[in-house]
């Protein structure tokens, strides 16, 4: 049980546990007052209860492929001050738009399978919830792209290589790179993750800058700052 300042998380059954990628994007998304916000491959639910927390009008859809973690995030729904506005789908994304063409939201995020032809992990579920070919990405980025509102972005968190090949779909589709938040560990490494934000906005911004660390097991004031509102540890 992983426990926020507003709601608590149950990660039984879940492949893939909460991480630094995932907690990283619900606090960062940037939306005006979103009405309707989809996460695809909720996991254990946290993007999904960290955007009800933060925007109080959204009615939120959740995605899971995997039945059992779908349970469990269904269950973390359920026990959060967030219940009447959270809904879990047990579905392939694909799936998911299909059965609900009538569908279109303001904010659309996502902390994505990203290990594109590697080596597969040990065990089916670590390997579906951790890796991805290149067409899934394609899949993932036309389809939501379809399902923008008028004015809305697509949020993503990846890793800088696949980052790459994803800002060529979405120029590939039309659909504009509105900005890039890099991550860091430290202040002086290399990016290993970039947030990917698409939209219809032409007015590209230059990259943003993020840094979890100072120093070795010293979070910077960047990240106590904005984990603040969710973490006990951030008093």
């Amino acid at each position: 049980m992983f426990r926020f300042k507003q709601f608590n998380v149950d990660q039984s059954n879940c492949a893939m546990k909460i991480n630094t990628d995932g907690v990283l994007l619900g606090a960062l998304v940037e939306a005006d007052q979103p009405k309707t916000i989809l996460d695809i491959g909720t996991g254990t639910g946290v993007i999904a209860l960290m955007l009800a927390q933060r925007f109080p009008e959204a009615q939120i859809d959740a995605v899971e492929i995997d039945e059992l973690a779908a349970e469990t995030a269904k269950r973390n729904f359920r026990n959060s001050p967030f219940a009447d506005r959270l809904q879990i789908y047990t579905n392939d994304f694909d799936d998911f738009f299909k059965a609900h063409p009538e569908k279109e939201y303001d904010l659309i995020v996502a902390n994505p399978p990203f290990y594109i032809n590697t080596l597969k992990s040990q065990g089916e579920k670590k390997t579906l919830a951790k890796h991805a070919d290149a067409d899934f990405f394609e899949r993932l980025v036309k389809s939501a792209g379809a399902f923008l509102a008028d004015g809305g972005t697509l949020w993503l968190i990846l890793p800088v290589e696949t980052a790459e090949l994803v800002k060529l779909i979405g120029h590939s589709i039309h659909l504009n790179l509105e900005k890039v938040i890099q991550i860091f560990s430290y202040p002086d490494s290399e990016a290993h993750r970039e947030m990917l934000v698409f939209g219809s906005n032409k007015a590209k911004r230059n990259p943003g800058k993020f840094v979890i660390y100072d120093a070795p097991k010293k979070y910077s004031q960047q990240y106590q700052n904005t984990l603040r509102p969710f973490f006990t540890i951030f008093a």
